[in-house]
């Protein structure tokens, strides 16, 4: 029998990584061993999905994989990010772990800065959905029994009374077409709590929903404003 080899799967809670988990687990040549997830130090939660650690937790433990936390500033600093990252890259490969997993699509310059990052401590990265259309994503994702919240979005893109519900084809449907139907271009977010790689539904709360504003440079150098719209999922016990 050939040895599988075995990966570190990047975890967000979302749709895509839960996608890209059930994905990988039906290949002959990678095996996840392990989850990690970055977290903002602070608050304790998926910085762009705003998810709680404990769910996060829970998670990983209805899929049956150990999972690894990584906490980096609330200030963003991508320099104290980075740092926090190797560390974790660092310690895989002294337990034998020299690929790692990613979830994203098409994003070029994100893959970019994933492999460059990887590259510098000698990982070899894994994009198990990379360059496959966008609604064929999606649709599996539905088709395969994932069930997935909407937990995050652009204020621009997304309807704040979509906070809370599940993907379907209603949400699909109410998109506008500059949209992906996968958000990935950061358009929405979701939080995974159903499907085929989870031994039970994992039962949640659905909270307020808040605004938040952050500031950022565009190619011009001029600050802009975003707004986010951020469902608070608390975890049923």
């Amino acid at each position: 029998m050939i040895k599988k080899i075995p990966i570190s799967l990047a975890w967000s809670g979302g749709k895509d990584s839960a996608y890209s988990l059930y994905v990988l687990n039906k290949t002959s040549e990678f095996q996840v061993v392990r989850l990690h997830t970055t977290l903002v130090e602070g608050t304790k939660r998926v910085g762009l999905h705003g998810i709680q650690e404990s769910l996060i937790h829970k998670q990983a433990s209805l899929i049956g994989l150990p999972l690894d936390t990584i906490y980096y500033p609330e200030s963003g600093d991508n320099q104290a990010y980075e740092k926090a990252m190797t560390g974790y890259l660092r310690q895989l490969k002294q337990e034998g772990i020299f690929h790692v997993a990613y979830g994203d699509i098409y994003l070029e310059d994100l893959k970019q800065y994933r492999e460059a990052q990887l590259e510098k401590a000698g990982i070899q990265p894994i994009f198990p959905l990379w360059g496959r259309n966008t609604r064929q994503i999606v649709n599996k994702i539905l088709h395969s029994g994932f069930l997935t919240a909407i937990c995050a979005a652009d204020a621009d893109k997304i309807d704040k009374c979509w906070l809370g519900k599940v993907l379907n084809q209603e949400f699909l449907d109410a998109l506008a077409p500059s949209v992906d139907p996968c958000g990935e271009n950061g358009e929405f977010h979701t939080f995974c709590f159903g499907g085929p790689i989870f031994s039970e539904k994992i039962s949640i709360l659905l909270g307020e929903t808040i605004a938040r504003s952050y500031s950022y440079e565009d190619s011009q150098g001029e600050v802009l404003k975003k707004q986010f719209w951020f469902k608070n999922i608390k975890l049923i016990d």
